[in-house]
């Protein structure tokens, strides 16, 4: 089994943001975080950067950057589950902004001052760069203590350094036109050997997955998370969509601007991890090979929360071989059902081990 993802990097991020605000009255922090968020939900893409300048990036950044690092952080966790072996030395975040998928890859692959990561943060926001730089200022972590924080082009013109091992793209897609959208997965299948995109989990986010997805595996990636398998999604679009959910702590500011007492909210989201690359699923003792990392096998993931009953608990999965399915785990299963009871939203099943 893989160590268990480091709290060092989430706790560290929490601490950053709880000073960011100071010297700015809470009510024009929530007036920002009102502006933005109506920006952000609305139906024309654009090709300018929304964060214009430090007012706006703090604000956005203490209100978004804990729910992105921790819907990021979830997909990562499942990527490299099915990845044990993989340790990405260098990692690019295209539209990266303030960093929060960089905080999260911290989280997943700590480094140590003998193999440093290298991290590149790109963004076409000057302002949201130089937060972003400054709260990586503060971490532990010295990959990213030393990321690069450069403007670029997101969208057409975008540039990967060539072999790049992990290319992020979280909450961006839904800001670029199509033909940006083309370009941003173009890029990354062309210069990096995984890439992990993350989408608000709505069903308009759960369509730009899936469009990202078909590219990447037309691109000969694999599909390594959440789907146990690179063929076709057996959900039909517009009677559903997948997507999954991580908690996040809500600050005072969340609570300022949405309301209500509630110390946590749980964030939507859709994503898709994968792999250039035909690899090899790993057994117990596989390490990786000429190929690259093995991936482990998993028959199935829960795709829904799962509904615990009277001695029994429902379980919707997606599977390898049987597309969509409903399995009832009663206490006759013994092991399996107290499994499944422990279960989560977003779990390989059945578990490793199990």
């Amino acid at each position: 089994m893989h160590a268990p993802l480091s709290p060092r990097s989430g706790e560290e991020l929490r601490s950053a943001l709880a000073g960011l605000l100071d010297g700015l009255p809470p009510r024009q922090a929530a007036q920002a975080v009102e502006r933005l968020i109506a920006s952000y939900r609305g139906l024309t893409p654009t090709d300018a950067p929304v964060l214009r300048d430090r007012s706006d990036v703090a604000a956005y950044a203490a209100y978004r950057m804990p729910a992105t690092f921790e819907a990021v952080r979830s997909a990562l966790e499942a990527f490299r589950d099915r990845l044990p072996d993989f340790v990405p030395a260098s990692h690019v975040d295209v539209g990266g902004g303030t960093g929060a998928a960089t905080w999260a890859v911290a989280s997943a692959w700590e480094s140590d001052a003998d193999a440093v990561r290298r991290t590149t943060v790109l963004d076409w926001a000057a302002p949201a760069l130089a937060l972003g730089a400054e709260l990586a200022g503060t971490a532990s972590d010295p990959a990213l203590r030393a990321a690069r924080w450069e403007r670029g082009i997101i969208g057409d013109g975008l540039r990967v350094p060539d072999g790049t091992e992990l290319v992020t793209v979280s909450y961006v897609l839904k800001e670029l036109t199509d033909a940006g959208r083309a370009a941003v997965v173009a890029e990354a299948a062309r210069a990096a050997q995984a890439v992990v995109i993350v989408e608000p989990g709505t069903p308009d986010g759960y369509l730009r997955i899936i469009e990202a997805r078909d590219r990447l595996i037309a691109a000969g990636f694999r599909v390594v998370a959440p789907c146990p398998h690179s063929a076709a999604c057996p959900i039909e679009p517009g009677q559903d969509w997948c997507h999954f959910s991580a908690r996040v702590s809500r600050s005072s500011l969340h609570r300022q601007v949405k309301g209500g007492s509630l110390a946590y909210e749980d964030e939507k989201f859709a994503y898709v991890a994968a792999v250039r690359g035909s690899l090899p699923e790993a057994s117990a003792d596989a390490s990786a090979g000429p190929a690259g990392p093995a991936v482990s096998a998993v028959p199935a993931r829960i795709v829904r929360k799962p509904q615990i009953r009277k001695g029994q608990v429902l379980l919707d999965l997606c599977t390898a071989g049987d597309g969509l399915t409903r399995q009832t785990v009663t206490k006759r299963h013994g092991d399996a059902y107290r499994a499944a009871r422990g279960a989560d939203w977003g779990d390989e099943w059945p578990p490793a081990g199990g």
